[in-house]
């Protein structure tokens, strides 16, 4: 399982993102590396397909790609919708991208 948490540097959201990861990794099991990739420019957010900050990707799918309108890519922070928590994804959204992404490994 690859997991991603993409970020622009000062990100108030990034470490507890990355607490997120962690903690839905841990309750369901999942033993896998977190990779940080700091976006360093417009260019590197557009070839990226970067939402904002921070986005969260597993098996290189946005955890709540869904949910997002954009249709352009920048250096910005990245609210979602609903989480009593605006700038992380809620905790299911992660949780069913981790589940899923360990079925397709065992299909």
């Amino acid at each position: 399982m690859r997991i991603e948490v993409l970020y622009v540097a000062g990100c108030p959201s990034h470490p507890a993102a990355l607490k997120l990861v962690r903690d839905v990794l841990s309750a369901e099991g999942v033993s896998a590396e977190i990779r940080e990739v700091l976006i360093a420019d417009d260019h590197m957010a557009t070839e990226l397909a970067f939402f904002g900050s921070p986005t969260i990707r597993v098996n290189g799918r946005d955890v709540a790609a869904e949910s997002s309108s954009a249709k352009t890519f920048a250096l910005s922070c990245r609210l979602y919708p609903g989480p009593t928590e605006i700038g992380l994804p809620p905790l299911e959204l992660v949780r069913r991208a981790v589940i899923d992404a360990r079925q397709e490994n065992t299909d």
